[in-house]
Formats: C-alpha cells, structure tokens, sequence
C-alpha cells in the first residue's frame, strides 16, 4: 500500500476521466494507492475542498494558506485552530516561506508562517512546510515557534543536505516528489540516499510535477508508485518496502490520521 502524502485533489483536471472524481480516486487504487492527504493552500478555497473529500474515508485533508498566497489572505491562528477540528483533519499548512517567487511580501510570509505554527503547536499537528529560497529564515522560524514533538514535514524537497540535516535534526520529515526523477536533480538524488527510511515521505504534489516518464502531463495521486521506484533504487530496497516504510512514516508523523 501506497500513500500520497501530498497532492491537490480539488486542482485536478478530471477530464481523463470524464469528470469523475471517483473514478480518478478508482484509478489510484488500482495502483495500490490506498491514502492521500488533500493539502490546503487557501482558506477561501477549504471549503469547497473539504466538501470534495468529505465523503471519501480513504482521504485525510489539511487547513492552511500557501506563503504566495500571504499577500492575499492572512489567517489567524484562531481560524486555522476552528477549521481544524473537521474530521480527517490530520495536519496544518501548506504553510512556509518562499522567497524564489516572491522578495516584497517577506513580512507577510512570516506572519502567516509564525501563525500556522502556533496554531500547530496548540493542536499537537504536524505542519506541512513549503520552503524555497529561505533556509536561514524557515528553520529559524520552526525552533522559534513550532513544537518539536509534533514536528512536521519539508515537503517537495528540492534543498540541500545541509538543510535536509537541518530539518531531520528538529525532528522534521522529509517529502520528496516526481522532481527526484528529473534528469537534472542529481544533487537532490544525493540527498534522498543520505535521507534516513524512516524519516522519509512520497508525495505527487498533483497536479503538478509529474514524474519521468510522465513528465510534462498533469500529474495525478497514481504516478505516487513512480517516485516510490526512485527512491527504491536509490536506497537500494525493494518497491514493497519503500511501499511499507513510507506508509508507517505517514501515520507516525500524522498522528490523528485513522489507519
């Protein structure tokens, strides 16, 4: 069994499958994707998110505003605590800093990073973390305001080992997506081997970065088993256990998920 720790259920183009979200998720579990985690990156959008998965037992869900979006919403921690307390709520974010896309909106970014966290703190959550570009501030952040106990996870990794080092030091997992098949993410293949197995997650970020050899479609939770066969050779273990370790990681480190 496989579990796609991080995709964006209501962002996929369902037209494959002639609009029908059921059949998208039947196709998944045909692969032996038996879980997904249906990341938030907008409060505006939860909603109608949320009622998307609701129906769907086999899918958990987050609550939380992507560091992009910071300039368009600010959510108090308030709210994120409220919005949280949804059955299958298992985790805060996508929260973080990013500062490849976006320098003039750094204050906001940190607001709306330091609320997620307190938010997470208070509910005992995990966070889901997006960082690019911002290593000092990310992790100087998370020390400052996080809980180490329930931790979280640096999604799509694409940094470095120091910063994966970093991260793994405080307690954080890390989630790796299609980008560790791409041709040119050699120094990210490095960091995945370095990655300890039982620190590390799977996830598709679908819609978007499909894996080698789909790269360039729109990516769905069924091409979670390629990025799986990546880190698989990497490691050096087979396709069942990287199935089997990963999917222990996901309920260690999302606690309040049903397994």
């Amino acid at each position: 069994m496989f579990i796609d720790s991080h995709c964006h259920l209501d962002r996929i183009d369902l037209s494959p499958y002639e609009n029908n979200f059921e059949a998208m998720l039947q196709s998944a579990k045909d692969r032996d994707i038996d879980k997904m985690l249906c990341v938030s990156i907008s409060m505006e959008q939860f909603e109608p998110m949320y009622e998307l998965i609701k129906p769907h037992s086999s899918i958990f869900a987050s609550v939380g505003v992507h560091p992009l979006s910071a300039d368009k919403e600010q959510v108090a921690v308030e709210q994120l605590i409220e919005s949280a307390g949804k059955k299958r709520i298992v985790a805060i974010g996508e929260t973080g800093l990013d500062y490849y896309y976006q320098q003039d909106t750094v204050e906001l970014q940190k607001q709306s990073f330091r609320n997620h966290l307190v938010a997470a703190s208070q509910l005992e959550m995990p966070v889901i973390v997006h960082t690019r570009a911002a290593r000092e501030d990310t992790l100087a952040m998370i020390k400052e305001y996080g809980d180490l106990d329930s931790a979280g996870v640096l999604h799509c990794f694409t940094e470095d080992w120091g910063m994966a080092k970093s991260a793994l030091d405080l307690n954080y997992y890390i989630s790796f997506s299609g980008i560790t098949t791409f041709r040119n993410a050699e120094e990210l293949r490095e960091v995945v081997k370095k990655v300890p197995l039982e620190r590390i997650l799977i996830e598709t970020d679908a819609p978007y970065l499909a894996p080698v050899p789909h790269r360039g479609k729109k990516n769905e939770p069924k091409y979670v088993v390629e990025v799986a066969q990546c880190i698989a050779d990497l490691k050096g273990v087979s396709l069942s256990e990287i199935a089997a370790v990963t999917t222990d990681n996901f309920y260690r480190l999302f606690s309040k998920a049903d397994v």
